[in-house]
């Protein structure tokens, strides 16, 4: 469901409403005469779908966390909230640029288009920036030829399937951040996509290396074993970015978790 166009389009005839009815027909009818129920709802709700329409293109969006794949970051059923002006102001509907503001950076968490269904929403941390060559091999990122720093910091434990994964801490340019490593799982990538410039990545059975394009992202998720990203579906190109993640503002199996990611 494309729920930025619906939006668009209840602005839209709820506004011409609200014009109608002040520009026009509240001019022709008497003081005495009765709003017709049409107009009255029409501009009624107008006000609050243009605010909400603005917030939500401009400012800030809610998402729901559905998966595991940014465990322990993000867990299942965080409500989320993405800033969406830190990367430029984007035309909403089309998401076009249109005023270029920040570039994601290395270690941001951010919600994106799926490149292969633009129409579904992911979330993954950026891990390779633009002309950058990635590497994961042996379940060990490097990037640029330089390993990424991580240092054992106990294990996590999944409670609704009763196993552990490693956790490792691990800093990627400014961002530190946990990950898991599932010891057990296999080094080479399982599922692969034919994505556009493949020809980009080579796998073995050791796992994968990438140089990024111009103009596209690399994405991973912090459960890396247990995430569908960039290593498997290709790169994140800049017009399918939505925005950074930055707050969580409920949990309704953990009020806990209020806030404790930004």
């Amino acid at each position: 469901m494309n729920f930025p166009l619906i939006l668009f389009v209840l602005m839209v005839l709820t506004g011409l409403l609200w014009s109608f009815d002040y520009f026009v027909a509240r001019k022709q009818r008497s003081a005495t005469a009765p709003t017709p129920w049409w107009v009255e709802y029409g501009a009624s709700f107008f006000p609050v779908i243009l605010v909400v329409f603005g917030l939500r293109s401009f400012v800030v969006e809610p998402f729901k966390i559905p998966s595991g794949s940014m465990i322990p970051t993000l867990l299942v059923g965080d409500f989320i909230l993405v800033n969406k002006w830190t990367y430029g102001i984007r035309l909403p509907v089309i998401n076009k640029k249109i005023i270029p503001i920040n570039d994601p950076q290395r270690g941001d968490v951010m919600v994106f288009r799926f490149p292969a269904d633009p129409s579904m929403d992911y979330i993954k941390r950026v891990v390779g920036l633009p002309g950058d060559k990635i590497e994961y091999f042996d379940k060990k990122l490097t990037i640029n030829g330089q390993p990424v720093t991580v240092k054992p910091n106990g294990e996590y434990l999944h409670t609704d399937r009763l196993y552990t994964s490693q956790k490792l801490h691990e800093q990627l340019g400014t961002v530190e951040h946990d990950i898991l490593n599932d010891q057990d799982a296999p080094a080479f990538i399982t599922q692969s996509l034919n994505f556009p410039m493949r020809d980009q990545c080579t796998y073995t059975a050791r796992g994968v290396s990438c140089t990024v394009p111009e103009g596209h992202y690399f994405m991973m998720g912090d459960n890396r074993d247990g995430s569908f990203d960039s290593r498997g579906w290709g790169f994140v190109p800049d017009q399918n970015i939505v925005g950074k993640a930055f707050f969580i503002w409920f949990n309704f199996n953990d009020l806990s978790r209020v806030g404790s990611f930004h």
